[in-house]
């Protein structure tokens, strides 16, 4: 998932507000009470988080672990009988992890907890060197005359972070003063290091680039996210030498011991392999409709992932919310009279691009498109459901949410007609060609600073309880969409003005990108 803040939606409008009162014993459609029913005591959540998470593991793009999640997604909906295949949208860079393994050697013999990032190039055999941080300088003239000074060494490339508590701890156990004291020397700290690299002329993409010029053997950060243990795992910006993380206590340690003259020296052994271009899919799964076959429900999930943990909460639980769903309506809706689709969407995490190349590809079914629900935002249970700029989004879902089981309802506020995605997640791809996409957006647990492509996102931190309350309500919303007499309406809304007195514009309909060439 890629945050993204379009737009800001103030109003909130509780769901039962459009709800008919209904007594404390609700009378459920039989069709969705055996919804409910295969959910709570026949589900298969936790095996297939097993086979996907354990088994197959992280899903970065280009990999052969994320074309193994494909074919394993793709079986899966077969082996329920529903037509399922792999739909190519373009080719990226192939590469797969392998083991990582930095010690400090010297001042003293530590194992460091430390992990390579994605697409970074291997070491090949081991390599040994001391380690520097960068100059204090002030100037791109002054940083371009210390460059030469790091051939042969490996460079601490991120910003040092003088407390690796979080700011939850401190606030916690601290006195009020100190609090705002500590706060306030974070906060200069991190402005202090921006206007540094600024300085010197160079950001996140150049400055790796001209380290390997210079000749530096690798290059280590610490892209902490200010949560004990938990550090992001994005893309290398190097293309010989290694690049990789390091947690913020082991980052630390040697940060200090070089700053103060230690000349700390360690041990890279980072295995890697670099692959010819792989061929990049989405999975597609159909059931098809028995009066509106040329009308469809689209069930959405992106199946890759970053590849510093499982991938377990972005998104392996929207991808087993939707195949659940989709093995339920298999079995207790065989004949939905619109088809519904299930699409597990690549290379989400570099730009939408699966759905977006879904959306470019697919016409037909996006011209006949009743309806997306798309999950992609951790393990917790769907709290938010907003219309996406559509005007007639109000009635159409307070429809469809009055068959929802009330005890997964009553969780739910919703915001009507709300404004549309800008590109957090794949329904922004279907709003931008002015479908009715909507976000099936999740209670929190922790999920943007503590599991969002950390090294922490793994099958632990899923919950499975609150996944099973997305299964029925994404199942019923299915279910509702598919038995609707009449075809959503695509009008929009008008749009606000900002601030500075300027209309706001629909989300522009952007091509995918069909390849890595060029990507940072």
């Amino acid at each position: 998932m890629k945050i993204n803040t379009f737009f800001a939606v103030p109003a909130v409008v509780l769901a039962s507000q459009f709800v008919n009162a209904q007594s404390t014993t609700q009378k459920l459609n039989p069709i969705v009470e055996s919804f409910v029913n295969e959910t709570n005591n026949h589900s298969q959540l936790e095996d297939m988080a097993f086979e996907l998470l354990d088994g197959i593991g992280p899903r970065l793009v280009g990999t052969p672990e994320m074309l193994r999640s494909n074919e394993w997604t793709a079986n899966k909906l077969r082996s329920w009988g529903i037509d399922a295949n792999l739909q190519q949208f373009g080719t990226w860079k192939g590469w797969q992890r392998g083991t990582t393994h930095v010690d400090m050697v010297y001042p003293r013999v530590k194992s460091l907890s430390a992990t390579q990032l994605a697409w970074s190039p291997s070491t090949k055999k081991a390599v040994e060197a001391e380690v520097i941080v960068l100059p204090k300088v002030s100037s791109k003239a002054a940083f371009d005359q210390w460059l030469p000074s790091v051939k042969g060494k490996i460079v601490l490339m991120a910003q040092y972070q003088k407390i690796g508590r979080s700011d939850e701890q401190i606030k916690e156990f601290a006195t009020p003063e100190l609090y705002e004291k500590l706060k306030a020397e974070k906060e200069q700290a991190s402005k202090d290091f921006r206007d540094y690299v600024k300085n010197i002329g160079y950001d996140n993409n150049t400055l790796p680039e001209a380290l390997e010029k210079a000749g530096a053997a690798g290059i280590a950060i610490s892209n902490w996210t200010g949560i004990m243990g938990a550090n992001r795992i994005f893309g290398a910006k190097t293309s010989k030498i290694p690049m990789f993380d390091i947690d913020v206590e082991d980052y630390g340690i040697l940060y200090r011991m070089a700053e103060k003259g230690s000349k700390p020296r360690i041990k890279i052994d980072a295995q890697s392999k670099i692959l010819p271009d792989a061929k990049t899919f989405n999975t597609v799964g159909m059931i098809k409709g028995s009066e509106k076959p040329n009308e469809y429900v689209i069930l959405s999930a992106h199946l890759d992932s970053w590849d510093g943990a499982q991938g377990a909460t972005d998104n392996g639980t929207g991808v087993l919310t939707m195949l659940e769903t989709m093995r339920i309506l298999k079995k207790y809706y065989p004949n939905p009279k619109r088809t519904i689709v299930v699409g597990l969407w690549g290379s989400e995490e570099q730009g939408l691009n699966g759905s977006r190349g879904f959306v470019a590809d697919n016409p037909e079914i996006i011209k006949g498109t009743q309806a997306v629900f798309n999950q992609d935002n951790g393990t917790g249970r769907v709290v938010n459901i907003a219309g996406q700029g559509f005007v007639r989004s109000y009635d159409y879902i307070g429809k469809w949410l009055n068959a929802v089981p009330k005890n997964v309802r009553d969780h739910i506020k919703t915001d009507f007609p709300g404004m549309p995605g800008g590109g957090g997640s794949d329904h922004a791809s279907f709003v931008a060609a002015g479908v009715p996409g909507f976000s099936l957006s999740s209670l929190n647990w922790g999920y943007f600073g503590y599991t969002w492509h950390t090294t922490k996102d793994t099958y632990d931190k899923i919950v499975f309880d609150e996944v099973k309350n997305n299964v029925i309500l994404t199942a019923t919303l299915a279910y509702m969409a598919s038995e609707d007499p009449e075809f959503t309406s695509r009008e929009r809304r008008t749009m606000p003005e900002n601030d500075k007195g300027e209309v706001a514009k629909w989300p522009e309909l952007k091509e995918p990108r069909r390849d890595s060439k060029d990507y940072k």
